[in-house]
């Protein structure tokens, strides 16, 4: 797929287009008329990676297009970019080109920011990283007003802190979030509000308890967490857990319980299976688990944990791939129904979509 432009008067018609495959895709499931939710047409990521490419003595951001990946296609402008990271990005390269000290031999620059405003920037380089880099460094970050990060190949230098904090509100819950370098965030802010509003409003009044896999840094797990009485939320990654761990310290939730396990562990430890010692302190059988709540990577859902989903009245699924949750839609339709359905589109101007459906158990 060639490289995306970014004009607000294609939008429109790009986001039906994908909302029209979606529809035409689910067709067979009795896809309810979904709920479409917009990105902002300009300004929407909060993270954003390029290559640095170096030509008579200075630098410049730098893409490379699938069909034509020797061939760098240079950056004057990347629109896409969230506010704070736009207004960052020709200071930047004015800074890395002024400085021999910070532009020698980077070869990549990784951008994070939030929607509380707060800014992240990771400098990667192919030489070993010095005291003199260190000093040019913390003189960017104030130059900048952000958090400054140097890599090279088994070398990793913080000058203040590693992560940022975010900080917003939904259905006027404040949540704060704790997204550490390198680990998964939303990409998209505005769409990941209205992710969160839409999940909460599929499960209000629900109640009981809820099982959340692939709970991240708890981005879903703090939103939807008032919405029952406790929640059992699992993560494998183990940056992911500890953030996830501050953010529930941060946010003062007191009725969730998380334990480092895959799906595929939980779904066998919940079918009866070995004992885990990460389970020892969990009474699993004193849940009353009224909702699944899953937010899987592309993948989808393995078989273990779709033989798991079966036992579950409600079924909250969050999908950054329509494919696998299509299978898995197929896979529970003898059991599920579709019974809400939404668009979100994070990525603008992609053939990528985010999407979500409620699943509710067939009469017997």
């Amino acid at each position: 797929m060639p490289l995306p432009r970014f004009d607000p008067a294609d939008y429109d018609a790009q986001l039906a287009a994908k909302v029209a495959r979606l529809r035409a895709d689910f067709a067979p499931f009795g896809l309810p008329e979904p709920a479409v939710f917009r990105s902002e047409p300009l300004h929407y990521r909060l993270r954003a990676e390029f290559r640095l490419w170096h030509r008579e003595g200075r630098v410049d951001y730098a893409m490379f297009d699938p069909e034509n990946p020797r061939q760098p296609v240079i950056l004057d402008d990347f629109p896409a970019a969230a506010e704070p990271i736009h207004a960052a990005m020709p200071r930047l390269r004015a800074l890395l080109c002024a400085s021999e000290v910070l532009r020698k031999r980077i070869f990549q620059v990784e951008f994070l920011a939030t929607l509380s405003g707060e800014l992240m920037i990771s400098l990667v380089y192919h030489r070993p990283l010095d005291e003199a880099w260190t000093t040019a460094a913390r003189a960017l970050a104030a130059e900048l007003g952000a958090q400054i990060i140097g890599r090279s190949r088994g070398q990793k230098i913080v000058l203040e802190r590693d992560w940022l904090l975010e900080d917003f509100e939904v259905d006027g819950l404040r949540r704060r979030y704790q997204q550490i370098e390198g680990s998964f965030t939303q990409p998209n802010g505005g769409v990941n509000r209205q992710m969160l509003a839409w999940a909460r409003a599929r499960v209000a009044g629900v109640g009981g308890d809820l099982l959340e896999l692939y709970c991240g840094n708890g981005n879903f797990t703090l939103a939807l967490a008032p919405c029952f009485e406790r929640v059992l939320a699992t993560e494998l990654s183990k940056s992911s857990v500890h953030a996830a761990r501050y953010n529930i310290a941060l946010n003062d939730v007191a009725n969730v319980t998380l334990v480092r396990m895959s799906s595929d562990e939980i779904s066998d430890a919940l079918a009866g299976g070995r004992a885990y010692t990460r389970l020892r302190d969990v009474d699993l059988a004193g849940y009353r688990f009224s909702t699944l709540f899953v937010d899987p990577p592309r993948s989808g859902l393995d078989p273990a944990t779709v033989a798991l989903a079966r036992g579950f009245g409600r079924i909250l699924y969050i999908s950054c791939n329509p494919q696998t949750l299509r299978d898995n839609v197929a896979a529970l339709s003898t059991t599920h129904a579709i019974e809400a359905a939404a668009a979100f589109d994070q990525f603008p101007y992609t053939h990528h979509l985010e999407c979500g459906v409620m699943l509710r158990r067939r009469a017997d």
